[in-house]
């Protein structure tokens, strides 16, 4: 049932819920947030039913928290849906699965054949299952109308308060110069304010929440291990859109574009990388975060498990940063109390093409065309 475009659907919840929740099941509501009422008598017709299954409830955007206050626990288990990884689309061969690096096993592998022209307009078209197969122009040109019926309707729509969409996109632009990044709330004021001046921190924080509960980005947060070092810890998150396709098209770029600055697209790239790893990483009970400390020590991404095992990842487009990468792994290596949360199973760097192999002083190189789950 699509409740965005069955208004007798929406009619019939108003005035009997169970007309709309009768019927086969699994019973899928499409969009339900859009009637958040129908929550409880969902609850309650499982409570009344007793058995597993019943109902599947699918929305673009993450409803206000009164809407679920009336819990949900014991009967709905909440899942993220996520675009689809370079495997799901066909692009990544998923030899190196990220459930079986985890364990710490790695096999060699043949370079899948990925270029970074190809990289370029994977980053531009992003994980959407309905523009595979299209052109390149229409594919960007139906990402920027997402994103600019988000920017002008959504943003306002999912708490019910006013936006600005000029100032809207000044931040999606912000956040797109910015991804990867650690920007602060104040830079992103300061790159949104336009003719008008800066807003004010807070103004952003409130239009970085309405953006994240729409689902149009999602903060990497920051990993928090034990040290041996002095070095304190950075709690602050790095900056991605849920897709790097989102990023391309609120600046407007191309793929040539990117691969005329390759500087952005290595930006995009690990942005890319986050989203595959989320993916993978969310059906191994997993989750990624970052690491950062006061020296400046960065690591682009932490894989942990729940049962407390890890991998480390630098995120690299070009293979002559694989050297650079590896030494920032080892230094990053020695700061980690590992008495506290274990040796890593694997350190590695993830790139965009080339052989899949272990390097002489252990560390792993990974091309994302071989990744998997």
């Amino acid at each position: 049932m699509l409740l965005d475009v069955d208004a007798n659907a929406r009619q019939a919840i108003a005035v009997d819920p169970a007309l709309v929740l009768d019927g086969p099941t699994p019973r899928l509501i499409d969009e339900w947030q859009i009637e958040p009422t129908i929550w409880n008598h969902v609850r309650r017709m499982i409570d009344d039913r007793s058995q597993p299954g019943q109902f599947i409830l699918t929305g673009s955007a993450v409803p206000a928290d009164d809407v679920t206050r009336h819990t949900g626990a014991g009967r709905l288990a909440r899942l993220r849906m996520r675009p689809m990884s370079l495997f799901e689309a066909g692009r990544s061969d998923g030899r190196a699965s990220l459930a079986e690096l985890l364990e710490g096993g790695l096999d060699g592998a043949t370079d899948p054949g990925l270029t970074v022209t190809d990289i370029a307009h994977e980053v531009a078209l992003g994980g959407w299952p309905g523009l595979r197969g299209r052109g390149t122009s229409e594919g960007l040109l139906a990402v920027r109308d997402y994103l600019n019926e988000v920017t002008r309707v959504d943003v306002g729509r999912v708490d019910g308060t006013h936006r600005d969409p000029g100032r809207i996109s000044r931040l999606l632009a912000s956040l797109a110069r910015n991804v990867a990044t650690h920007a602060a709330a104040t830079t992103l004021a300061k790159d949104t304010g336009g003719t008008e001046g800066s807003l004010k921190d807070d103004t952003v924080r409130e239009y970085l929440a309405a953006l994240e509960r729409l689902m149009i980005i999602e903060d990497q947060p920051a990993w928090a291990p034990h040290l041996r070092s002095k070095h304190r810890l950075r709690t602050s998150p790095k900056r991605h859109f849920v897709d790097p396709s989102l990023a391309v098209a609120a600046l407007g770029a191309t793929p040539d574009r990117l691969l005329a600055d390759l500087n952005l697209l290595g930006f995009l790239f690990e942005s890319l990388v986050v989203r595959d790893l989320r993916v993978y990483a969310q059906a191994a009970d997993a989750h990624v975060s970052h690491y950062r400390d006061s020296s400046g020590l960065e690591v682009d991404a932490i894989v942990e498990a729940r049962d407390g095992r890890w991998m480390a990842f630098e995120v690299k487009l070009g293979q002559g940063q694989v050297d650079q990468a590896a030494a920032t792994l080892r230094r990053f290596a020695e700061r980690i109390d590992t008495t506290a949360c274990g040796a890593p199973a694997l350190m590695g760097v993830i790139v965009a093409s080339g052989y899949c192999y272990r390097r002489a002083d252990g560390t792993a190189v990974v091309p994302i065309g071989v990744l998997g789950p």
